[in-house]
C-alpha cells in the first residue's frame, strides 16, 4: 500500500466526461449508489440517467457535467476507500477542486453538489450572455503566450491563457475573434500544435464575471469546514491556508487561471511522490507525468483501475 503521508488525491476537471462512467463503482458498492442519489436529489434531476443513459451531447452541458463529474469523482473517491486507499492532500483541476473540498471534509457531499448546482449554472448563464471559446496551445512556452495574448488584447480583442497545464500546454480562452487572432499568431511563434476545445464559453476568464457575482451570494449560505486534508489551489498555484472566507475564493476561482503547473511543483516540493487521481478519464494524470520526473501517477475510474491503484 502507498504511504498516505506521501499520497495526494487529484480530482478531474470539466471535459473528461464520457457517458457511462462509473457504472461499475454504482452497480457494486451500495457508497456510490447513494453519492448519485444524493446528487439527483440537490439537482432536481436523475443523474444516473444523465451519465448512464443520456447521450454525449447533454451530458457534456456545463449544467449536467459539472455535476456528473463531481458525483463520478466522489463515487471513485468511495471506491478507493473501500479498498483502504488513503492519502494526506487534495488537489483539483478547476471544478475538481469542489471534489477535493468533499474529499478534504471541507464541504459534506450535500453542500458539495449544492456549491457546483450553483457554480454550473451561474456559468451557463454567463457562456450564453458571453460566448466565446477555448484551445489548448501545445509545445510553445507560457510567457510567449502571455505575450502574445496581450498583443492582442491591445488591438482590441479578448483572450488570455488560463489553465497552465504542463510546461508544453497553456490553454487559452476569450472571444471567438481573440481565439482566432491568437490561434494565427501563436502558430506564427512556433506552436506546434492548437486544439480548439469543445466549449461555447470563455471559462476562467474575464467573461465570467456575471457568474462569479451571481455565484458567490448564494455560496454565501453554505458552510465550510476547514480542512483535515492538505489542500492544495488553483488560483495561487500552492497550498491554501486560509479558508476564512471559500465563497469569495471560490468566487475568483472562476475567473481566474488554472496554475496548474505551479500547483504540482509545490506538491512535489513537500514531498508528495504518489498522484491518484479519482475520476474521469487520465487527463491529470497524464499531466503529472509530463510535468515531474520520478513520481508514480494512476488514475481510479472502473474495477480493473481501483485494483491497480490498491497494489501501489
Amino acid at each position: 500500500m502507498a504511504d498516505k503521508a506521501k499520497t495526494i488525491f487529484l480530482f478531474s476537471g470539466q471535459g473528461s466526461q464520457y457517458k457511462g462512467m462509473g457504472k461499475e463503482f454504482y452497480d457494486t458498492i451500495p457508497e456510490c449508489a447513494k453519492v448519485m442519489e444524493l446528487g439527483s436529489d440537490i439537482l432536481g434531476f436523475d443523474l444516473a440517467a444523465a451519465i448512464f443513459d443520456g447521450d454525449e451531447k447533454e451530458l457534456s452541458r456545463t449544467i449536467v457535467s459539472q455535476p456528473a463529474i463531481l458525483a463520478m469523482s466522489l463515487m471513485a473517491l468511495e471506491a478507493a476507500k473501500s479498498k483502504g486507499i488513503e492519502a494526506s492532500a487534495v488537489a483539483g483541476h478547476s471544478l475538481g477542486e469542489y471534489a477535493a473540498m468533499a474529499a478534504s471534509g471541507m464541504l459534506t457531499y450535500e453542500n458539495a453538489f449544492r456549491a457546483i448546482k450553483y457554480r454550473s449554472e451561474a456559468m451557463d448563464r454567463a457562456a450564453q450572455a458571453n460566448p466565446g471559446g477555448m484551445a489548448a496551445v501545445l509545445g510553445l512556452k507560457a510567457d510567449v503566450i502571455e505575450d502574445t495574448c496581450k498583443e492582442i488584447v491591445s488591438g482590441g480583442d479578448y483572450v488570455t491563457p488560463v489553465n497552465y497545464n504542463s510546461p508544453v500546454q497553456t490553454v487559452i480562452a476569450g472571444t471567438v475573434a481573440g481565439i482566432e487572432k491568437a490561434k494565427e499568431a501563436i502558430s506564427a511563434k512556433g506552436a506546434k500544435r492548437i486544439v480548439p476545445l469543445a466549449v461555447s464559453a470563455a471559462f476562467h476568464s474575464e467573461l465570467m464575471k456575471s457568474a462569479s457575482e451571481e455565484f458567490i451570494e448564494k455560496a454565501k449560505g453554505i458552510p465550510f469546514n476547514a480542512p483535515a486534508l492538505k489542500f492544495y489551489c488553483n488560483v495561487y498555484g500552492n497550498e491554501l491556508t486560509d479558508f476564512s472566507d471559500m465563497p469569495s475564493y471560490l468566487a475568483k476561482h472562476i475567473c481566474s487561471p488554472v496554475k496548474f503547473t505551479s500547483e504540482l511543483a509545490a506538491i512535489a516540493n513537500d514531498g508528495y511522490d504518489t498522484f491518484i487521481e479519482l475520476g474521469p478519464g487520465k487527463v491529470l494524470t497524464g499531466l503529472v507525468k509530463k510535468t515531474l520526473d520520478g513520481v508514480t501517477a494512476v488514475n481510479v475510474e472502473n474495477a480493473d483501475t481501483l485494483a491497480g491503484a490498491a497494489e501501489l
